[in-house]
C-alpha cells in the first residue's frame, strides 16, 4: 500500500495544478480564519487596526501577485522547453516535479487569491476588530512568505532546465530507484529460478510496465493456493504476445482464478517512469550524453559529466547490500542484470563518442574502474563493453597517438584483471 501511495504521489507531483489548488484552498481558509476570530471575545486584547491600512496592503498584493505568477509560469515554461531541446524529453517529468518552482508558483497564486478574497470581504465590512487584526497579521505573513519564496525561486529558476541541473536530477531519481531495488532485488518477492512454467497471463494493452502491485499478487496467490512468477520487470515493453506472469497452482484443488485479476496488478502506461525502473534513468543519462555528442552540439564535456554520473550509479549498484526479507513469498521475480544496466548506459556514448579521444578514454576509465568491482557479473559486463568501446575507437580514430592512448588505458585496466583472474585460478 505504501509503494502504491508513493507511486500515485509522484504522479501528482508531475501535475502543475495540484499545489496551486491546495494553496488557493488554504488562502480562502485563512480569510475564514480571520472571520472566525471575531467570534472569540478578545477585542480588548488586540490593537485596533485601521481598515484602510489592511485594504492598502491587500491591493498591493493583488496588483503584484498576478504579474509575478504570470512571470513565474513563463519562466518555468521556458525552462521546460530548454530541457527538451538541450537534454532529452524523457527528463521532462523530473523538471516539472521540481519542488522549488512548484512551491513558488503555488505561493504566488495563493497570495493573489488570498488578496482578492480578503479584499472583497474587507471592503464589505465582513470583519470586526479581532478579525481585522488577524487578517492584518496573515497579510504580513503572506508578504514575508512571498519575499522569501521569490528570493529562493530566483536562484533556482536560473539553474532549472540547464544541462547540469538536469543531469543531477536524473542521477538523483536513478539513485533512489537503485537504492529501492537493492533493498528489494525481487520487488519484495523471491528470486525466480528455472524455466517459467504454468499458465501464462497476457494483457491486451500496449505500453510500458510502470509498476507491479506485489501485495495484490500475494493476496491472490494465497487465496487461490498458487504461485506467481513475473515474466517482466518495470520498464519492459508490454504487448499482447508477451506474457506478464506465469501461474502455477500448488495442487489440483487450487481455488478458481480469473487472469484479469492478475492483470489488474500491473500498471501499464504510455511512458516509462523512474520510480521502480533503474534502467530508465540510465537510458535517459545515455540520451543526454548522446545528444551532447551529436555534430550539431559537439559538447564532449557534457558526455564526460554523464559518464561520471553513470560511474557513481553503477558503482553503487555493485556494492554489496543486505536485502530486506521478502514480504511476498508466493511471488517470484527475475533479477535485474548488470549487463543490461551497463548496456543501457554506455552503448550510445561509446558509439557516438568513439571519434573523440577524451570521451573514448573516459569510457575506458569508467569501465575499467567498474571492472575492479567485487561483483563478478559487473566485472564481466564492464569488460565486454570496454572491448566493444575499444573496437569502435579503433575503427574511427585516425590519429595514431590518440588510438595508442586508448589502447594503453584499456590494457592497463584489463591486463591486470586477467593476471588477477589467472592467479585466483
Amino acid at each position: 500500500m505504501r509503494n502504491r501511495f508513493e507511486f500515485l504521489l509522484n504522479r501528482l507531483r508531475e501535475r502543475l495544478w495540484v499545489k496551486p489548488l491546495i494553496a488557493c484552498i488554504l488562502s480562502v481558509c485563512g480569510v475564514a480564519l480571520a472571520h472566525f476570530a471575531d467570534e472569540i471575545p478578545i477585542d480588548w486584547k488586540v490593537p485596533e487596526i485601521a481598515q484602510g491600512s489592511v485594504i492598502d496592503l491587500l491591493k498591493i498584493i493583488a496588483a503584484s501577485m498576478l504579474g509575478v505568477a504570470t512571470f513565474a509560469v513563463a519562466s518555468m515554461v521556458s525552462a521546460y522547453a530548454s530541457t527538451g531541446q538541450s537534454a532529452t524529453a524523457r527528463a521532462f517529468p523530473l523538471i516539472v516535479a521540481d519542488d522549488v518552482s512548484q512551491n513558488a508558483l503555488s505561493v504566488f497564486v495563493g497570495a493573489f487569491i488570498y488578496a482578492i478574497v480578503a479584499l472583497s470581504a474587507t471592503t464589505n465590512d465582513y470583519f470586526g476588530k479581532a478579525g481585522r487584526f488577524t487578517l492584518f497579521a496573515l497579510t504580513l505573513l503572506a508578504m514575508v512568505a512571498v519575499i522569501l519564496v521569490f528570493v529562493r525561486w530566483v536562484d533556482s529558476i536560473a539553474r532549472l532546465g540547464r544541462l547540469g541541473a538536469v543531469i543531477q536530477k536524473v542521477e538523483q531519481a536513478t539513485a533512489q530507484a537503485i537504492a529501492r531495488r537493492r533493498r528489494t532485488p525481487w520487488l519484495g518477492g523471491v528470486a525466480a529460478s528455472g524455466l517459467p512454467a504454468g499458465l501464462a497471463v497476457h494483457s491486451e494493452r500496449i505500453g510500458y510496465l510502470q509498476r507491479v502491485d506485489l501485495a495484490r499478487l500475494q493476496r491472490i496467490a494465497t487465496d487461490c493456493k498458487l504461485r506467481i512468477t513475473l515474466a517482466v520487470l518495470p520498464g519492459a515493453m508490454i504487448a499482447p504476445s508477451r506474457p506478464l506472469a506465469w501461474i502455477l497452482p500448488d495442487s489440483g484443488d487450487s481455488g478458481p482464478l480469473s487472469p484479469a485479476d492478475i492483470e489488474k496488478a500491473f500498471t501499464i502506461g504510455p511512458l516509462r517512469q523512474f520510480d521502480d525502473d533503474p534502467r530508465f534513468g540510465l537510458v535517459v543519462l545515455a540520451e543526454i550524453g548522446g545528444r551532447a555528442l551529436s555534430p550539431a552540439i559537439n559538447d564532449p564535456g557534457t558526455a564526460i559529466a554523464v559518464l561520471s554520473a553513470l560511474h557513481r550509479l553503477l558503482a553503487a549498484w555493485a556494492e554489496p547490500a543486505e536485502a530486506d526479507a521478502p514480504e511476498c513469498e508466493r511471488v517470484a521475480a527475475p533479477a535485474l542484470l548488470p549487463y543490461d544496466m551497463v548496456d543501457d548506459g554506455f552503448t550510445a556514448i561509446a558509439r557516438d563518442g568513439a571519434h573523440l579521444v577524451e570521451v573514448a578514454m573516459r569510457v575506458q576509465r569508467v569501465l575499467g574502474e567498474l571492472g575492479a568491482s567485487d561483483d563478478a557479473a559487473m566485472r564481466a559486463a564492464a569488460r565486454r563493453h570496454a572491448e566493444l568501446a575499444l573496437a569502435r575507437a579503433e575503427r574511427v580514430l585516425d590519429f595514431a597517438p590518440d588510438l595508442a592512448q586508448v589502447r594503453a588505458l584499456h590494457a592497463g585496466y584489463w591486463s591486470q584483471a586477467t593476471d588477477k583472474t589467472t592467479s585466483d585460478a
